[in-house]
Order: structure tokens, then sequence, then C-alpha cells
């Protein structure tokens, strides 16, 4: 009798899900702890009665809710009829408008918050300081303060609404035209066959964006960083983040950090079920090329309006940036003698904090891009293809890191490796488990669309010639993957190198990241370095993005808080 060859793929696969349990509950377990102790280390709810009855607290998590709300309003409002124009009219310039789309989601919320505050300052910023030269006005004379919350609220919606934009125009381009053709046959109007026919299939689809451009907005800890904390108020993430300050309140941080993570999971929740409802479905074979309708001469007039809005995101924050890194003093002269070289030569020759940080991002960056490519790869198999019994658990924890803030993944990280036995803060494995962690999403979902675009017979040819899961997963599949792998390896990346919020939270001077420096300078007012520092961190971004575009595969968004 033939002896059966051991098939190691069953406890391979038990280890990657008690790997992911241990990344995902392990912090999210010490934070519920945290959230209940007392300093005496009794159980106690004083925390969340705080956050209650505390003015100190109350005021954040309005100005939070303000915000969140008015950003995702405001994004759907400006990104949903942009999507329209680019997806469905003869708009001219409309690939470049959606390039430029994609450079603002690309680009790090507090670098535009940054780039925005040498756009905006009540005093040297370029636009009031344009404002005031043209109308000849005097020192106090401006036109927008970024320091206030209206301020706040643009520099987040920004680089925010291409979320929605880019969930309206997919859900635009998958609408076929055959459903709208049928009814202008039928007799109605334009407009009566937008309010009836494309308006509902693209409704799930506005209404994620709306739910994606909220959850970013609330969680998002760069831009209040930058621009609320100097105009004297906090959102709820710099709350948290001000509380590990000295004098340092741990618990109330925990107990803080758990309405933000329940908004997340509630509101992640409602967006699924919008992406989900059939009643929205479109039923029947490949359509139709979607109907492109004719502007006439208001096409100019739509070309204006997407001109500026991609230059508030994109090309005005660019250029001050740029302006900036050239410019010899705060205040940008315009002569050609106030610009130079010095922030160049400052950055990468005079301050020490440039080379490691660098080294430390690229990395963390190339560790959780390799990494989280090499474990999401192995779990969304075994989703997909359902090869081991409580494969829906795994891809559970593959995706429960999306409902966890990044600055309430950094609380729960701080409080889990702080203790024995594994005390890991101080050190750059601590950043990684971060990075990984927070990033497993984004590779899940995107080897998610391309294992469902391979046919199961050909693995299982494979196993009927007597290879094992693994040897069918490496001889058989992953050739057939390359390009997903590649991109899947560059979105993690991108997403590694610009993470702040947990970052912030578990740095010590050893491993600080491009992020934390660029959010350091800020503090001490050295924009020109961070210009400096911004485009560098563009150019990394736009090279890898430059990579990944290239790839003959159709990629997701990630929609990670």
């Amino acid at each position: 009798m033939a002896r059966r060859r051991f098939d190691p793929s069953a406890p391979i696969f038990a280890l990657f899900a008690l790997l992911l349990a241990i990344l995902v509950f392990l912090p999210m377990g010490w934070l519920a702890v945290f959230s209940v102790r007392g300093p005496d280390g009794a159980a106690t709810l004083t925390y969340f009665a705080q956050l209650v009855t505390d003015d100190e607290m109350v005021r954040p998590l309005i100005v939070t809710l303000i915000v969140a709300t008015s950003v995702s309003t405001l994004c759907t409002l400006v990104a949903t009829p942009m999507a329209w124009l680019i997806a469905r009219t003869d708009m001219p310039f409309a690939r470049p408008i959606r390039l430029l789309v994609m450079a603002s989601f690309v680009t790090p919320p507090f670098l535009g918050a940054v780039a925005w505050e040498i756009l905006a300052a009540p005093n040297s910023g370029l636009i009031n300081q344009v404002y005031r030269l043209a109308f000849g006005l005097g020192r106090s004379d401006r036109l927008i303060d970024i320091y206030t919350v209206y301020g706040l609220i643009l520099a987040i919606a920004n680089y925010t609404f291409p979320y929605v934009f880019i969930l309206v125009a997919n859900g635009l381009d998958r609408i076929p035209s055959d459903l709208e053709d049928a009814s202008s046959i039928l007799g109605a109007s334009r407009w009566r066959t937008a309010a009836r026919i494309t308006v509902p299939l693209v409704l799930p689809a506005i209404v994620a964006g709306t739910l994606i451009a909220f959850l970013q907005a609330m969680n998002n800890f760069g831009s209040p960083a930058i621009i609320a904390l100097p105009a004297g108020f906090h959102t709820m993430t710099t709350k948290i983040w001000s509380m590990f300050q000295y004098p340092p309140q741990p618990g109330m941080a925990a107990a803080a950090a758990v309405p933000l993570l329940a908004v997340t999971i509630m509101l992640l929740h409602l967006q699924r079920a919008a992406l989900g409802r059939r009643s929205y479905a479109v039923v029947g074979g490949k359509g139709a090329q979607a109907r492109i309708i004719r502007l006439g001469w208001l096409r100019w007039a739509a070309l204006a309006y997407c001109g500026a809005v991609v230059s508030a995101a994109v090309i005005f924050p660019y250029i001050a940036l740029i302006l900036t890194a050239f410019a010899k003093t705060l205040t940008i002269t315009w002569a050609p003698e106030g610009f130079g070289l010095g922030n160049f030569e400052f950055v990468f020759f005079e301050f020490s904090s440039t080379k490691p940080a660098l080294w430390n991002t690229m990395l963390l960056g190339v560790m959780a891009a390799t990494a989280g490519t090499a474990v999401t790869l192995i779990i969304a198999y075994v989703t997909s293809r359902q090869a081991v019994p409580g494969h829906r658990v795994l891809g559970f924890l593959a995706t429960a890191p999306i409902a966890i803030p990044g600055i309430v993944f950094g609380v729960g990280l701080f409080f889990a490796y702080t203790h024995p036995p594994l005390v890991l803060y101080g050190t750059l494995t601590i950043m990684f488990i971060a990075f990984l962690t927070t990033e497993l999403p984004i590779g899940y979902q995107q080897f998610q669309a391309a294992f469902r675009g391979i046919h199961i017979e050909l693995e299982e040819a494979s196993r009927i010639l007597g290879a094992t899961r693994l040897r069918s997963l490496r001889d058989i599949v992953a050739p057939l993957i390359t390009t997903a792998v590649v991109s899947t390896w560059c979105f993690i990346f991108i997403a590694a190198i610009r993470e702040l919020s947990a970052a912030v939270l578990l740095y010590t001077a050893n491993t600080k990241v491009l992020s934390v420096v660029i959010y350091d300078l800020n503090e001490n007012g050295e924009l020109g370095a961070i210009a400096v520092l911004g485009l560098l961190m563009l150019a990394v971004t736009f090279a890898v993005v430059a990579v990944a575009y290239r790839l003959p595969r159709a990629t997701s968004i990630p929609t990670s808080a």
C-alpha cells in the first residue's frame, strides 16, 4: 500500500490564521482592558463617563462630527457631478483630469494640509499675499484663513473627494447604455432617464462614497494636527494623541478611541449594505458602450468646474510646495534672488534626521509590502478556494483592520507591546507590525479579485496529479497572478510610506519615518525643509504608481480608515 505523502498546507494555513488573530486582536484586547482599568488596577467606567460629561472631551467630539459631516457632504456634492461629467460627457481633457484626481488620491493628507498652510496662512499665505497685492490692502486683510474649522474642512475635503469620485465614476462606467437607450426609445427625456435609470443604479456607489468620506474625515489625524492644533482646537484624533504627552493619560486615551472604533464599524456595515443592495443590481449580459452626452458650449464650463476642483487639490498645493522648497525665506518674496537651493542642502547634508528617516521609511515600506503581499496572497487563496474549515474567519481577520482607525490601532499597539513578555516599543518591529496590519485589507481585496478570475479546474488537475495545495499555488496559480502580486506590493508600499496616524504614537528618536519627520518639522515652522521632504515622498510615490498603473489589471480602491 502506497504511503500517503504529508501535505503541509493545513498546518501552514492554520499558522497564518493564528498570526492574523494575534496581529488584529492582541492590540484591540489591550485597548479594551485599558479603557476600563483605573489607575489602581480596578475595573471602572469612569473614563467613559468623562467622555460625555467633561467639556474638554465633548468639544473635540462635536468638532469631529461637524468636520466629518461637512467633508462627506462637500465631497459628495463636488465629486458626484464631476464623475458624471468625466464618465458620461464629451468634456475635453477628461483623461488628464482623471489623472489629477488620482494624484490627489495618493497625496498624503498631512502633506496636502501643509501645502494649504503655505497657501492660506493668514499672513504669509500665497493666496492672501496675492489678494493684498492685487487690491492694495494692508497686512491684516486676508481672503482665506486656513486656521479655522472651515479651513480644516477644505484641507481634508481636497484629499477625500477622490474616494467618492472613483466609486461613482466606476459605477457609471459599469452601467450599460442599453437601459438608458430603452428609456429614451419609450419617450423619456434625458433628465427623466437620468432620474429613473442612471441615478438609482449609481446610488449605492454614491452612498458608499459618502460613508467612506465621512470615515476618512473622522479618523484623519495628519490634517487636524497641522491645522487644528495651531488654531487652538482639537478633533478626537488629536485629542487622543495629546493624551500621550506629559502627563500621559493612557486609560482616557483608550476610552476615547472606542467611539471612533464603534462608529467606524457601524458605518462600514452600512457601506457594505449600500454596495450590496440587490434592488439596484444590473441584470443581463454585457451592455453596449456607455452613451456619451454632448454638452455643446457647456463643456467648457464643465472643464472649468473640474479644473477648479483639481487645482485646489493638486495644482495649487504642488506649486506651493515647489516654490517653498526653493524659497530662501519663510515668506516668499517673488524676486529671483529670493530662491535658491538652501533648503535642499539643509535637508540632504545638514539635517541629521533625513538619512535615518528615509532609510526607516524605505525599509519599513519594503518589509510591509513584501510580508503583506505574501500573507494576503495565502489568505485570499484559502478563502476564495475554501481550502480549510473556518476560511470565513480568515477573511474576516484579513479585512478587520479596515474597521480600525490608524490612531486607534496605534493606541492598541502601544498598550500591547509595552508590557512583558513582548516589549517592542522603541523598535522598528512595532512600526512594521503597525504598517503590516493596517494595510492587510488592501492586499486581500486585490487578491480576492484576482482569484475570482482563475478557474479552479487548473488547480484540481494539479491536485489529481499529486501536488499539494501549496505546490499548486506556487506552480499553477502564482504565474497567473504575477500582475496582481506586483500591483498589490505597490499599493501596500505606498500606503505604508505615507502612514502617520499610528506612527506618530509609536516612534522614538531612532525609529522616525518621513511622515513623522515632516510632522515634527511643521511644529518648528521649517516649511522649506518640509516642502523638500514632501516632494521627495511624492516622487517616490508617483514612481511606484507609474509601475502599478502600467500593469494591465483593474485595481480596487482601498477604504481603510
